[in-house]
C-alpha cells in the first residue's frame, strides 16, 4: 500500500498537524488508562477461566467488572482512534474531487462528527444519571460507573475533534462550515413537523438518504449512523435523546464482543513471538510456489478459527494480522486482501460453534445440535466458489522465480510451526469442551502464545507490550463504535414496526418455497447490511421460520440459506460493517477493496445459491 493510500486511512480529516502541547498529557493519559484497561481485562478473564476450571471455584464478579471495563475500553478506545485519524470512512468519492472541494468536505466530515458529539454528550450525561438507580447484582455497586464511560468518551472526542480542527483549517473556514451546519440542523429542527407527518418514510429518508450522502463525503462510517440514528429520534418520534446513549451502552456492552479486542491483541501477540512467522513460513513453504497460494491459506485459515470466538470481527482478528504482511511482500494489494478476508467473513458465518448458530436456535425452535451440524458443509461449497475465483485471478501469475522446496524442507518447516498451527485447535477444543466461553477462550490462546514465544520461538519483546496495548484499544474502538451505532440504528428500525410490516408481506408470496427462498435471500441481503447480523436474525428469524416451514423448506436448509445471505450483506459496501471492520484489521482504505470485493461477492452468491438449490449439503448428516 503506497504512503498516499495509508495516509487516507489513517486520516477523519486532513493532513495532520502537531498536536497542540496542552494536549499531549491529555492524549498520554487516555492512551495509558486505555492500555492499563485491556491489560486488566486480559488478567481479569484469565483469573475467572483458572478458577473455575482448575480450582473449581469459579468467582460470581469477573464477568460483571469485565463488562464494565468494557464499557470504557470501547469509549477511550473510540476517543484515541478519532486523536490518531484511526475510524474508517468511504473516501472513494471525494478522493475525485479537485483540491480545494476535497479540503472542504473534509472539514465538514470533522463537523459533523463534532456536532453529533456535543448533540449526544448532555443526554450521555443524562442517561449515566438514570443508570446510577442500578445496582449491579454481584459487584452491588451504582450502574452509573459503567454509564460514566459514555459523558467522558464524548467529552475527551470532543477535546480531540476541536484540537484537530484548530490545525486543520483557519477559523474563518471552521466558523463558515459550522454555521453551515448550525443552518442545515436548524432547518431540519423547524421541518421536525413534516418528518413526523412521514411515517415510516423517515426510514429511507435517515437510513437511506443521510447515511449514504454522509458515507460517501467522507464522514467516518459509525459517526454516519449515529447521526441519522439521532436526526430520526429527535426529527421523527418523541423518543428522548437519551436513548441514543442506552443503545449505544448496549451495542458496545456485549460480553461476547469483548473477544474483540482480546483477539485484536492475540493477532498481535503472535505476530511479537514470531509464532505468526514460523506458520507462514511452514504455509509459504507448502504452498508459496502455487499461483495464489497463501490466499487459499486465507480462506483455509478462516474457516479453522470461524466461530471460535463468537465475533466474525474477533475472527478475521485472529488471521489477517498473520498472513497479511506476508502476502503483501509477495505483491498482493491491500484491497484484494480486505476483499478476500471479507468474503472469507461471509463464507465461515455457518461453521460451529457460530454466536449466529445458537441466536437462531434459541429464538426459534430448530435444534441447536441440527444446526452445528448442518452448518458444515454449506460453508465448504461457499468456500470452494471463493477458491476457484481465486484460481481464475491468479491464473497468469508468474511464479518462475519461486522455488519448489523440497519434503524435507517441508516436514522442517512443519514441525517448526506445530506449536503455532496448534493454536486454533486449542482455541476451538476449548470452546467445544466447556474449558472456556467464547469471549474467555482469547485469553488462553494469549497465555498459550506468551509460553510458546517464550519456551519454543523464544521471542517475546516486552518493550513492544505498552504500545501493543493502546494499538489494541485504538483499533478496538473504531471497530466497537460501528457496532454499537449500528444497534442503535436496528433498534430505530424495530421500534418504526418495519419487521412486522415485512414478515406480513413475505408471508403472502406467490409461487411457494422458490420464490419464498430468493426473496428470503434479497430481504437477509439487506437486513444484514443495514442491522447487522446478531439483531436481523433476532428480529426476524421468529417470523420468517414458520412460514418458511409451511411452504416445505427444511428449517437446517432454511437457516444456513438465510445465514450466509445475512453474512453476504454484513460485508457489503456502502453500508455493511463488516466489510469496514475488515479494512480496520487490515489498515486499508475502504476504497481500495470495493471492486476486488465485487467478484467475490458474485463467488459468494455462485456459493450461495448452490447451498440454497441442494438441501442436501445442509440436511444430509442429520
Amino acid at each position: 500500500m503506497s504512503p498516499a493510500a495509508e495516509h487516507t486511512v489513517m486520516d477523519v480529516g486532513v493532513q495532520s498537524a502537531p498536536v497542540p502541547r496542552l494536549l499531549g498529557p491529555l492524549v498520554t493519559v487516555t492512551e495509558f488508562l486505555a492500555g492499563l484497561v485491556v491489560a486488566v481485562e486480559i488478567g481479569l478473564l484469565s483469573v475467572g477461566v483458572v478458577a473455575r476450571y482448575v480450582f473449581h471455584n469459579p468467582i460470581v464478579w469477573t464477568d460483571e467488572l469485565a463488562q464494565i471495563l468494557f464499557v470504557w475500553l470501547s469509549m477511550l478506545g473510540t476517543a484515541i482512534a478519532l486523536h490518531r485519524g484511526q475510524h474508517m470512512r468511504m473516501t472513494a468519492l471525494v478522493d475525485r474531487f479537485p483540491g480545494a472541494a476535497r479540503a472542504n468536505c473534509e472539514l465538514l466530515a470533522l463537523l459533523v462528527c463534532v456536532a453529533l458529539m456535543l448533540l449526544v454528550f448532555v443526554p450521555s450525561f443524562d442517561y449515566a444519571h438514570e443508570e446510577s438507580f442500578v445496582i449491579t447484582p454481584a459487584l452491588e455497586i451504582s450502574g452509573s460507573i459503567r454509564a460514566s464511560a459514555l459523558p467522558i468518551g464524548f467529552g475527551l472526542m470532543i477535546v480531540f475533534a476541536l484540537a484537530r480542527l484548530s490545525s486543520m483549517a483557519s477559523f474563518r473556514r471552521v466558523a463558515t462550515a459550522a454555521c453551515f451546519i448550525a443552518f442545515a440542523m436548524a432547518s431540519a429542527w423547524y421541518l421536525r413537523g413534516l418528518f413526523h407527518a412521514l411515517g415510516n418514510l423517515n426510514l429511507i429518508i435517515f437510513f437511506v438518504g443521510l447515511v449514504g450522502v454522509a458515507v460517501f463525503l467522507g464522514v467516518p462510517i459509525a459517526f454516519a449512523f449515529a447521526i441519522a440514528a439521532l436526526g430520526y429520534l429527535g426529527l421523527s418520534t418523541n423518543a428522548p435523546l437519551l436513548t441514543i446513549a442506552g443503545r449505544l451502552d448496549e451495542g458496545m456492552s456485549h460480553l461476547i464482543l469483548l473477544a474483540v479486542p482480546l483477539f485484536v491483541f492475540l493477532g498481535m501477540l503472535m505476530e511479537t513471538t514470531g509464532m505468526a512467522k514460523a506458520m507462514v513460513d511452514f504455509l509459504a513453504a507448502l504452498l508459496g510456489h502455487v499461483r495464489g497460494g497463501l490466499s487459499y491459506v486465507l480462506i483455509g485459515a478462516m474457516y479453522l478459527v470461524s466461530g471460535i470466538s463468537g465475533s466474525k470481527t474477533a475472527d478475521m482478528a485472529a488471521v489477517a494480522p498473520s498472513l497479511f504482511p506476508e502476502m503483501r511482500k509477495r505483491g498482493q494489494r491491500g484491497g484484494e486482501l480486505v476483499a478476500l478476508l471479507a468474503a472469507t467473513g461471509a463464507q465461515t458465518e455457518t461453521i460451529p460453534p457460530s454466536l449466529v448458530l445458537i441466536t437462531i436456535g434459541s429464538v426459534t425452535t430448530v435444534s441447536i445440535a441440527a444446526l452445528f451440524t448442518g452448518g458444515l458443509l454449506p460453508a465448504v461449497a461457499v468456500g470452494a466458489s471463493l477458491a476457484v475465483l481465486v484460481w481464475w485471478r491468479n491464473r497468469k501469475a508468474n511464479v518462475s522465480d519461486a522455488r519448489t522446496p523440497s519434503r524435507k524442507e517441508v516436514l522442517k518447516s512443519f514441525l517448526f510451526a506445530t506449536p503455532a498451527l496448534a493454536l486454533p485447535f486449542i482455541i476451538r477444543a476449548a470452546v467445544v469442551e466447556g474449558v472456556a466461553t467464547a469471549t474467555e477462550v482469547s485469553t488462553i490462546g494469549i497465555a498459550y502464545s506468551i509460553l510458546v514465544g517464550l519456551l519454543i520461538y523464544r521471542r517475546c519483546d516486552w518493550s513492544k507490550l505498552p504500545k501493543m496495548l493502546v494499538d489494541t484499544a485504538a483499533l478496538s474502538g473504531a471497530i466497537l463504535f460501528i457496532i454499537g451505532a449500528a444497534t442503535t440504528v436496528a433498534w430505530c428500525l424495530t421500534q418504526s414496526g418495519f419487521s412486522r410490516d415485512l414478515a406480513k408481506m413475505m408471508s403472502s408470496l406467490p409461487g411457494g418455497a422458490p420464490t419464498f427462498m430468493i426473496v428470503s435471500i434479497v430481504m437477509f441481503v439487506i437486513l444484514g447490511s443495514v442491522l447487522e447480523g446478531i439483531p436481523a436474525l433476532v428480529l426476524f428469524a421468529p417470523l420468517m421460520f414458520p412460514i418458511a416451514k409451511s411452504v416445505g423448506i427444511h428449517e437446517v436448509h432454511y437457516a444456513m440459506v438465510v445465514i450466509l445471505a445475512m453474512g453476504i450483506g454484513l460485508f457489503l459496501p456502502p453500508f455493511g460493517v463488516g466489510y469496514y471492520a475488515a479494512c480496520a484489521i487490515g489498515r486499508v482504505d475502504p476504497a481500495e477493496g470495493i471492486r476486488p470485493l465485487l467478484g467475490y461477492v458474485g463467488a459468494l452468491l455462485v456459493g450461495l445459491t448452490i447451498v440454497a438449490g441442494i438441501p442436501w449439503l445442509s440436511t444430509g448428516f442429520l
